[in-house]
């Protein structure tokens, strides 16, 4: 056999390998992250590609970049994080609602479910799952999201048929001040808790100084405090137990 002939065939063995690949990704449904930890992204895609029906086609660390990756990679399902860099994850999740609604969101956060979850699902999501659980119930929440169900926890699930059998608000839920705000509202509070000037978040989200003090007003009025110091050692206080949890 001629170096030559060789060299022919060596191409079409990786020819083959090529295209057994790409069927086998075809195979496998896409899952897109966002989540604006590397480390999180990076033990995630670990997990998920060690599955054989499952392949991450893409990540992003900001909704802006996940709007544009999932427009190109065109994903079954995005891993969302509720708290991101310049953005919040339920405006993101609303935003895949209305642009991309074949792409089913699961929200992966280190929040209580108490105050995200159900705003989540008003926001489009099919499932949420916390950072804290097993890497078998994340994989349970995914497949069970990718056929075509909801996921959330056996607790948060009791309370929500509760809800809807006895049509009343916050039953089996802690119904606190702080789940009345909006979700903007509730946005705005926890950067105040986490040491951002209104300038600082007006920025960030791409609003208004104006906007972002209207909505500490409201937020203000629905805690009962009288300041905007209140507001801001409120907020403190809220963003440091919430990562006691």
């Amino acid at each position: 056999m001629s170096i030559a002939s060789g060299g022919r065939n060596d191409e079409r063995v990786r020819n083959i390998v090529s295209v057994a690949i790409s069927k086998t990704d075809k195979s496998r449904r896409r899952i897109f992250l966002v989540d604006d930890h590397p480390l999180v992204r990076e033990w995630l895609t670990t997990l998920i590609n060690q599955q054989k029906d499952l392949v991450v086609c893409g990540e992003a660390e900001n909704a802006a970049q996940a709007l544009t990756g999932i427009a190109a990679t065109v994903p079954n399902l995005a891993i969302v994080d509720i708290s991101l860099n310049a953005a919040s994850g339920l405006e993101l999740i609303k935003d895949l609602r209305l642009q991309y609604p074949a792409v089913a969101p699961l929200v992966l956060s280190m929040h209580e479910e108490e105050l995200y979850a159900e705003r989540a699902m008003r926001a489009g999501a099919r499932g949420y799952v916390r950072k804290r659980q097993t890497s078998k119930h994340i994989l349970a929440a995914i497949r069970r999201v990718l056929e075509g169900g909801i996921y959330v926890s056996e607790k948060l699930s009791n309370s929500m048929a509760l809800k809807f059998l006895k049509g009343q608000e916050g039953v089996g839920l802690a119904c606190s001040r702080v789940e009345q705000l909006s979700d903007r509202e509730l946005q705005v509070f926890q950067l105040l808790g986490q040491g951002r000037s209104t300038s600082e978040i007006a920025s960030e989200l791409s609003l208004s100084l104006k906007t972002v003090q209207a909505y500490c007003v409201r937020a203000k009025e629905k805690l009962g405090l009288a300041t905007a110091a209140e507001l801001v050692r409120k907020a403190i206080l809220w963003e440091e137990s919430a990562h006691m949890r």
